[in-house]
């Protein structure tokens, strides 16, 4: 069945591109539609209504959008129902409209608790845009959790208010606000019912989460943490992603007396010189991070620290990008994720003058992920030898082969007696550049 403008689609598909956070708004999408009666499509089956879950951070983000609906339409002509959500329907709605006349609804981040609703007046000949931004009355309209994978995202803070120079984030998902403890408490009592055995708590600035505990005390996300971690089915807890100056001294403590919080840190840095960071509007310096990352080294000593890097912004020198290199040098990352420059429309960054030229950027960004490769690697071989726990996820390719992860945030995989969801102890025994294998232990 194809939907038409008329007619009530029964199965639906969700497409999420880019952060966690769009995982978890994706599967939020889904559970609203599963609510109102509709069916999840199968592989390979086409659905009456697609949700283009989509992201903004990156260069040409909107045109991969017009893109991706165009690849929609079928050999026979007809089409599915097309939604367009997350955060470039926050910032291109209106000119989604304009350009896409197949698409018959732009909903925000912040107001997709709707999207039930905007199919239903879409169904009916209505074309519906929602950009607004209650983002409490979206968590509380949203249904209760459910089934759930081993692994499990749990969104406890939305927006931003670090205003960095080349970041849309502040203008397509608002001001910093934090989610009511009680009713994390609540969500992730559900996840861990419906099966969960880690819950990774997310934010764009997730370390800046405050709020008042189930007796009235002011805490922030290393409360919340402690209060999850009550809960004995709940084996592992993860946050991400940071910011240096919201590495408070109690959370830093919780890596120390929480056996639950996993030894991983996802701490973005985006650059090691001093003039960068401040033209990005970082409120940090390359010391300052550094001496932060040295209290958690001190608080847990086998922390796997992860971060994220930016090349070529505007007016980088080559003696600033050595800075940065000297950084990593200085880290030793388990993993980072490293990026190019790419101007987005609207932020003070697209506007300053001396932008680094192509060329100059792609060698830049080779340079850095050869010293991260480097280090992702030196980190994985070090693991080697050591007997942890691994958390299954899923099979493997191959006949009893097992895929899962071990507290460092690395994937192992390993052949055996195993069951989806179950914790098991593992040696390391051999290390690749973004994997390990095991034997049970």
């Amino acid at each position: 069945m194809s939907s038409t403008a008329t007619s009530s689609p029964k199965t639906f598909r969700v497409k999420s591109f880019g952060c966690q956070m769009n995982v978890y708004d994706g599967e939020r999408m889904a559970e609203l539609l599963a609510a109102e009666g509709m069916s999840a499509a199968g592989d390979g089956d086409d659905a009456d209504l697609v949700v283009l879950n989509t992201c903004h951070i990156r260069e040409k983000a909107t045109e991969k959008v017009y893109s991706d609906i165009g690849r929609l339409r079928r050999e026979d002509g007809s089409a599915p129902m097309i939604a367009v959500a997350g955060c470039v329907a926050q910032a291109e709605g209106e000119e989604i409209m304009t350009r896409a006349p197949s698409v018959k609804v732009v909903v925000g981040p912040q107001s997709y608790h709707r999207l039930p609703e905007m199919v239903a007046e879409a169904a009916s000949g209505k074309r519906a845009t929602e950009t607004d931004m209650p983002a409490e009355a979206k968590f509380a309209a949203l249904p209760k959790r459910r089934k759930s994978a081993p692994t499990a995202f749990l969104t406890v803070q939305e927006g931003c208010d670090k205003f960095c120079t080349y970041c849309v984030v502040p203008y397509t998902r608002g001001a910093e606000i934090s989610r009511p403890f009680a009713d994390l408490i609540e969500e992730a009592k559900l996840l861990v019912a419906g099966g969960a055995r880690e819950i990774t708590l997310l934010g764009q600035n997730v370390n800046a989460w405050t709020g008042e505990d189930d007796k009235g005390r002011s805490i922030g996300l290393d409360g919340l943490a402690r209060a999850l971690a009550a809960d004995p089915d709940l084996k592992r807890i993860r946050y991400t992603t940071s910011h240096p100056n919201d590495m408070t001294d109690g959370l830093i403590a919780a890596h120390a007396e929480l056996e639950k919080l996993m030894p991983f840190l996802h701490l973005p840095v985006q650059a090691g010189s001093d003039r960068v960071l401040k033209a990005m509007n970082r409120s940090h310096t390359a010391d300052s991070y550094l001496k932060v990352l040295d209290r958690i080294r001190a608080a847990r000593p086998d922390i796997a620290l992860s971060g994220d890097f930016i090349v070529g912004f505007p007016g980088e020198t080559d003696a600033e990008f050595e800075e940065t290199l000297r950084l990593v040098d200085a880290v030793g990352y388990a993993q980072a994720f490293s990026f190019k420059y790419s101007a987005r429309p609207g932020t003070p960054a697209a506007t300053m003058p001396d932008h680094v030229p192509a060329a100059v950027m792609d060698e830049r960004l080779q340079r850095l992920q050869a010293a991260l490769n480097r280090d992702q690697l030196a980190f994985n071989q070090g693991s080697v030898g050591k007997t942890c726990e691994v958390l299954v996820e899923r099979k493997g390719k191959h006949p009893g082969q097992w895929l899962g992860k071990s507290p460092w945030l690395q994937s192992v995989h390993f052949v055996g007696e195993a069951e989806i969801g179950q914790m098991v102890t593992v040696k390391l025994v051999e290390a690749g550049p973004n994997s390990l294998a095991g034997q049970l232990v």
